[in-house]
């Protein structure tokens, strides 16, 4: 099993049965129809985030189902420990069935890894308050620090690699869970905050004071409050996918093998510069916005709308490793000898999942956003200002077209 496999998927995006052309010139048509009817038709917000939903009477079995998970977990780390150097399942356990699951099934279920986590069977007994300005800065750092050991580190897929993660990973969640209680975990826990933030897309949704409801995606999204670190956090998510992809190209894997400073040197430097760039992207469209509306401090204010953004990123670039990979890990962690099929999913089915995830992700993004602009801008001012928007959006579809080739 090479790290590669783990990284980037399975086979090469380049023969992708859809034309470069049409698929720019179709995802390009979606976000010019979708900006151009919303800015006709649509002159008032309409979601309500956390007010929005039909109460359901839902609950889950917390305490059991982490218990589960914790079994899991440490079946998972026995296999990183124990299990042969070939055909070790714990690598597929944590890179595909985990990382790459917990996108579809927070999708569908909501925020599944709060229910699931087993660092929630901790006393919740907070030593001191989290302080706000905290945010999710140190969940914005985890998600970094795993998206370096996934497509960076020397060996990603090697035990030590992970064990090390994990290790570092238990340790940070059991001493912020110490002092500040499970209102770490809201925050602090780059999982579960990659999970929740996912899981607003969800139909089944978790209001602030606990309620299950069933409620629009639009809604959920517009309940994602703007606290510090979140544009960091779902930056680190866009750049990260961006980074994964580039990094297979020709050109970058031979500065890679070439390059002064070595692999790992310059695949931090080719990552953090993913980040910095989507990050500064976003920035930018969002100052000339804040000028075009005479309105400050918009930057935290439209992060939500990077969130369908960079989940289409996710289900495009990792369709296909859960699909070819997850069945292939399942069977490994049984103990059954198998080898991946290649064939389980027809290449056109992959590319048209692909396609669609990035276009529909764009749509959402612009949705959401053209809702907070009537909402925050002046009147006259609302649509004008959506054109930086407008133009991050395109910039990041193309993008993200273009690394799928």
């Amino acid at each position: 099993m090479t790290a590669g496999v783990l990284a980037h998927g399975i086979g090469t995006r380049g023969d992708l049965p859809i034309p470069l052309f049409y698929a720019y010139a179709g995802a390009f048509a979606a976000l010019v129809v979708s900006f151009l009817a919303l800015g006709l038709l649509w002159a008032d917000s309409r979601f309500r985030g956390d007010r929005a939903g039909l109460l359901i009477p839902l609950r889950l079995p917390g305490r059991p189902a982490r218990v589960l998970t914790l079994v899991l977990a440490v079946y998972t780390i026995g296999w990183l420990a124990a299990g042969p150097a070939d055909g070790n399942a714990g690598p597929y356990l944590v890179y595909v069935l985990f990382w790459v699951g917990l996108v579809p099934a927070s999708l569908l279920f909501g925020p599944v890894w709060r229910a699931l986590s087993p660092f929630r069977l901790l006393p919740d007994r907070p030593r001191r308050p989290l302080p706000p300005r905290l945010g999710y800065w140190p969940a914005a750092a985890g998600l970094l620090a795993f998206t370096w050991t996934e497509l960076v580190a020397p060996e990603p897929a090697a035990p030590f690699t992970l064990l090390t993660f994990c290790a570092l990973y238990a340790v940070t969640q059991l001493a912020g869970t110490f002092v500040y209680g499970h209102v770490w975990l809201d925050r602090g826990d780059p999982f579960e905050v990659y999970s929740t933030l996912i899981g607003h897309l969800s139909p089944l949704g978790r209001r602030a004071n606990g309620d299950r409801v069933l409620r629009s995606p639009f809604d959920g999204l517009d309940a994602i409050q703007p606290v510090p670190g979140l544009v960091a956090t779902v930056c680190v998510l866009l750049g990260g996918t961006a980074y994964d992809g580039f990094s297979g190209t020709p050109a970058w894997v031979n500065a890679l093998q070439s390059g002064p400073l070595g692999r790992t040197g310059l695949g931090t430097l080719g990552l953090l510069a993913a980040v910095a760039g989507v990050a500064l992207l976003y920035a930018a469209c969002l100052g000339a916005a804040g000028l075009i509306g005479g309105t400050r401090g918009l930057t935290a204010r439209f992060a939500h709308s990077l969130v369908p953004i960079a989940t289409g990123y996710l289900i495009a670039h990792y369709f296909s490793l859960l699909v070819i990979e997850g069945r292939h890990g399942i069977l490994l962690a049984l103990g059954v000898a198998a080898e991946p099929d290649p064939n389980a999913v027809e290449p056109a089915t992959i590319a048209v999942v692909q396609v669609l995830a990035i276009v529909i992700g764009h749509v959402v993004g612009v949705v959401a956003a053209h809702d907070r602009s009537v909402r925050l801008l002046p009147p006259g001012r609302a649509v004008a200002g959506q054109i930086p928007l407008f133009v991050l959006m395109v910039c990041y579809t193309i993008g993200g077209l273009t690394l799928l080739l």
